[in-house]
C-alpha cells in the first residue's frame, strides 16, 4: 500500500521538480529564488530546536529525529537534494530564516498573526494545544487560565514561544521565567524554580513519561489553538505553491497520519533520546 502511494505521490513530485527546473531554464528572472538556490547547490537546509519531542528531538549521538525530522526527510527526498537540519535555539529561527542561513523552519512552529507578517507559512500539517507540566495540585485542579492568574504562582516558558504569550495575555498577574530550551523549563519545573511549564501537550507528556520520579502531571488546557506549519522567506510564490501540493498529496495518501501514528501512538524512541 504504501509503495503504491509513494508512486502516485513520485508521479506528481516529478512534474512539481520539471516544472520548477524548466522555470529555472528560462531567461527571464526566477519566480522560485529559492527554490533555484535549493537545486543548485543540491542541498536543504532546515532549522529546528532539537529539544520538542516528539515533534524533534535530540538523540544521544547527537541527532535530530522525530516528526518535523521525517517530514523534512521527504521534503529533500521530493526535491532530489541532501538534507542538512541545523539546530538553532527556538528563539533564533525566525531571524535565522530571514538572514537566508536556512530555507525554512520545521520545527513545531506555530503559525500566528505576528510571524506571518515577517514570514510565509505553509500549513498546517499538524494541530496541537496548549498543556500545563506541574507538581502543584492548586495548578493541577485550575479549570482556565482565570484559576491560576495570581502573583503566587510562577510560570516558565520557551522564550518566544506562543506559550510565553498565552501566558504574558491569559495570567498578566503571575510571574513568568522564560527558558532558552524546553529542557531548561522543564527542569525549572522539576527543581522548584517554577510552578508549571505551558507548552504544547505532547511536549508536556513526553517530559512527564521521561521523569516518572519527579512526581510531574500534565494537565490539558483548551484555551488555544495551535496549527503547526512550515515557515519560508517572503516572496517566493512557487516555493508555497510545491511545499502546499506536496503537503496535499502525503495527506491525501496517509502518510502524515502514519507518522502521527510513528511518533505519538508508539513512543520506543524514547530510549534514543538525549
Amino acid at each position: 500500500m504504501r509503495r503504491v502511494r509513494w508512486t502516485i505521490i513520485a508521479f506528481m513530485i516529478a512534474g512539481l521538480i520539471a516544472g520548477c527546473a524548466q522555470m529555472g531554464q528560462m531567461p527571464s528572472a526566477s519566480s522560485s529564488p529559492i527554490i533555484d538556490r535549493i537545486l543548485s547547490r543540491g542541498e536543504v537546509t532546515v532549522g529546528m530546536s532539537g529539544d520538542m519531542a516528539p515533534m524533534n528531538l535530540l538523540t544521544k549521538e547527537e541527532k535530530i529525529i522525530g516528526l518535523d525530522a521525517d517530514l523534512a526527510n521527504l521534503i529533500a527526498e521530493a526535491m532530489g537534494v541532501k538534507l542538512t537540519i541545523q539546530k538553532i535555539a527556538f528563539a533564533d529561527l525566525l531571524p535565522a530564516l530571514e538572514a537566508g542561513s536556512i530555507d525554512m523552519i520545521i520545527s513545531n512552529m506555530t503559525m500566528t498573526p505576528d510571524r506571518n507578517l515577517k514570514v510565509a507559512f505553509v500549513g498546517p500539517y499538524f494541530t496541537s494545544g496548549k498543556a500545563l507540566l506541574t507538581k502543584r495540585s492548586s495548578i493541577a485542579q485550575a479549570k482556565g487560565l482565570p484559576d491560576i492568574n495570581s502573583p503566587q504562582f510562577t510560570f516558565v516558558a520557551l522564550k518566544e514561544s506562543t506559550s510565553e504569550a498565552v501566558i504574558r495575555k491569559g495570567a498578566p498577574q503571575a510571574k513568568l521565567l522564560t527558558a532558552g530550551t524546553q529542557n531548561e523549563a522543564i527542569q525549572a519545573v522539576i527543581d522548584g524554580k517554577a510552578d508549571a511549564m505551558i507548552a504544547d501537550y505532547p511536549i508536556c507528556v513526553v517530559a512527564m513519561y521521561r521523569n516518572p520520579a519527579a512526581g510531574l502531571v500534565s494537565v490539558v488546557t483548551p484555551i488555544t489553538y495551535e496549527p503547526i506549519g512550515i515557515a519560508v522567506p517572503k516572496g517566493d510564490p512557487q516555493l508555497l505553491n510545491w511545499l502546499e501540493n506536496l503537503l496535499h498529496a502525503l495527506e491525501r495518501a496517509g502518510y502524515m497520519k502514519e507518522l502521527k501514528e510513528k511518533w505519538f501512538a508508539n513512543p520506543t524512541w524514547l530510549p534514543q533520546m538525549k
